[in-house]
């Protein structure tokens, strides 16, 4: 994987490349996967890994995507691909009720930015949803996608939140994703819904992510704040392997796993390379606090085993991108923020 990504084809394959294990997985799993929220920016991915390592592993079953789709283009993208797509609201329970049966379902669907101003909508789409998509999926295994956020900030000196500590979230986006995770955790052990609940903190491609909102300020010549001085980072490809390889522990209670990369960033240090492979002086405003939002993924890791591209990669990748000009989604992540308000 060391060559430069160089377009947008080669990156959504890489994206979407399973892993020998995620083969594996799939082949053991029984019946069809849907995946609720298709649409965000991993859904896309992670349902063509599912196509694509349901078909290495020689099992016909129906890949279905479900979203509110407000892109046609990524609706028809899915569609071409074999992933089967349906339009939904998932916090209208009568139209739930009439998607189709699944034994595997994957939670993407959730709100965070613009959730400051919306915070109603926001607590319906992170707590409601999820309610909503138990009821409706008792029997089903579920992997659902939760964040980092809801630890809260956390010292540096501390090497990251572990899945034992207590959660502290700060604002009502992260109080709400706490939320979900406790629909989930209710309906799990009222109704013996196997869950797997993936904690994750932050997935990067080459168009999105907070190395690229990193990369672009450096290539900008734009002042970047190190107040968040620290943070963790995973390729997305290796983040959605994870989650898929989590159906083969859901458990009622939840499993819960942070899913990250091993290495804990300096933003410093991220900009002075990612500067030093683009030509350019990096700078910077404010100074590192103690504490940042960090997870610890020791339990990944010892499951799991090591992400298939690390950060010098990833680095490496997303300089190159920036600088030829690449395309971008245009969703700064924010990761600066530390009063929780998104």
């Amino acid at each position: 994987m060391s060559q430069p990504v160089l377009s947008v084809e080669q990156l959504e394959d890489l994206l979407s490349a399973p892993t020998p294990e995620v083969v594996e997985v799939l082949k053991a799993l029984e019946g069809d996967v849907l995946v609720l929220g298709v649409a965000g920016k991993m859904g896309p991915s992670l349902a063509r890994m599912v196509r694509r390592a349901s078909q290495a592993a020689g099992v016909e079953r129906r890949v279905i995507g479900v979203s509110r789709f407000p892109s046609v283009e990524t609706r028809a993208a899915l569609e071409a691909r074999g992933v089967e797509t349906i339009r939904c609201d998932l916090t209208h329970e009568d139209a739930v009720a009439l998607l189709p049966e699944a034994p595997n379902v994957v939670f993407m669907a959730g709100m965070k930015f613009g959730s400051t101003g919306q915070e109603a909508r926001t607590w319906a789409m992170n707590t409601y949803a999820p309610a909503v998509v138990c009821r409706r999926y008792p029997e089903s295994r579920i992997v659902a996608f939760s964040t980092g956020n809801v630890y809260g900030l956390s010292p540096v000196a501390a090497g990251g939140s572990k899945e034992t500590d207590a959660p502290q979230p700060l604002g009502e986006y992260a109080q709400s994703c706490l939320g979900r995770e406790r629909i989930f955790e209710h309906f799990s052990r009222t109704q013996g819904t196997r869950v797997a609940v993936i904690r994750l903190n932050y997935a990067c491609e080459l168009r999105y992510g907070v190395l690229v909102d990193l990369a672009r300020a450096v290539s900008r010549g734009e002042p970047v704040d190190l107040g968040m001085g620290h943070l963790n980072a995973i390729w997305q490809g290796d983040a959605n392997a994870m989650a898929l390889r989590a159906f083969a522990h859901v458990a009622s209670p939840p499993f819960v796993v942070n899913v990250t990369g091993p290495e804990q960033l300096s933003v410093r240090e991220t900009c002075l390379e990612l500067g030093r492979q683009m030509g350019k002086t990096p700078r910077f405003t404010g100074s590192e606090a103690k504490d940042a939002l960090l997870s610890n993924a020791g339990l990944a890791r010892r499951l799991f085993g090591e992400p298939r591209v690390g950060a010098p990669q990833l680095l490496s990748w997303i300089a190159g991108w920036v600088e030829a000009g690449g395309a971008s989604l245009d969703k700064p992540t924010h990761f600066a923020v530390r009063d929780g308000r998104f």
